[in-house]
């Protein structure tokens, strides 16, 4: 909506009876847009709003019911856009409708796109849009050194570990065509997929020189710790189980011992190498 050309479009315009659609309240009302104010938008943006349309909105929703929802997702990924505007339907009295799905999902597109926008001139205003940033300066403790700091024998510590709960199955499984996703993630905590796929040869070569070997087992040992006879998460590839149906298995990621993330990839068609 942001990246529209809008040259040669009457910018004209005049906001009346526009529904304003807020946490609590649903009310219509005319704006009066200033002298500056080239765009409905504009002015929607002056009064905390964003319109659901980007040249002649009928709709508009408030910045703090935007930024609640984007909270409440990030807790809660399962808290879907339908949910939230069924909640304000509640809310309001009104009863639900399929459309209003549509234009909440415009409104906070344009609100992340807005958000994405911001960041980026102030990562490079603070020169925060460096080479591995991220990386060297997400955790104080660990990264940042005092003068005259003694060096330690372990300079920090990091954990890294995958998790399977975001498996993608594979569509050709079934006979279907895959469907494109040209949607590459923004933030700088992720790898690419590029980038990953550097090391698959030396992971490959290593895997015939693999002096993985089981421990003998204490027959004594009660029964609770039966689970370290099935543990393999460790193990060489030929000793995991990892569902071929899968295009994507889960998430790897590296985080520090204060709990401060770092980098973040997926795993494609492997399981943690």
């Amino acid at each position: 909506m942001l990246d529209q050309d809008l040259s040669g479009v009457d910018t004209s315009f005049s906001i009346n009876d526009i529904e304003l659609i807020d946490i609590f309240t649903r009310t219509h009302t005319h704006l009066q847009p200033l002298p500056s104010h080239q765009y409905p938008n504009e002015t929607l943006i002056h009064y905390g709003y964003i319109g659901c349309a980007p040249m002649y909105p009928s709709v508009a929703i408030s910045l703090r019911t935007l930024a609640a929802y984007r909270q409440l997702h990030r807790m809660c990924p399962r808290f879907s856009i339908q949910s939230q505007c069924k909640a304000l339907c509640y809310l309001h009295d009104v009863p639900y409708r399929p459309y209003l799905k549509k234009q909440f999902s415009s409104a906070y597109d344009a609100s992340l796109k807005i958000i994405h926008r911001v960041n980026q001139r102030l990562c490079r205003a603070l020169k925060w849009d460096t080479l591995n940033w991220r990386l060297l300066n997400s955790c104080p403790t660990c990264f940042y050194k005092l003068d005259d700091e003694p060096t330690l024998e372990f300079e920090w510590l990091v954990s890294i570990d995958g998790n399977n709960s975001l498996k993608r199955w594979d569509s050709t499984i079934y006979g279907t065509t895959a469907r494109s996703d040209s949607r590459t993630a923004r933030s700088d905590y992720w790898i690419h997929a590029s980038d990953v796929d550097k090391f698959q040869d030396e992971v490959n070569s290593r895997r015939s020189d693999d002096d993985w070997h089981d421990e003998p087992t204490d027959t004594n040992l009660p029964g609770a710790f039966s689970c370290v006879n099935r543990w393999r998460n460790a193990g060489p590839e030929t000793r995991k189980k990892m569902f071929a149906v899968f295009e994507e298995s889960g998430i790897f990621i590296a985080s520090c011992r204060h709990r401060f993330g770092l980098l973040a990839c997926d795993m494609i068609r492997s399981g943690e190498l």
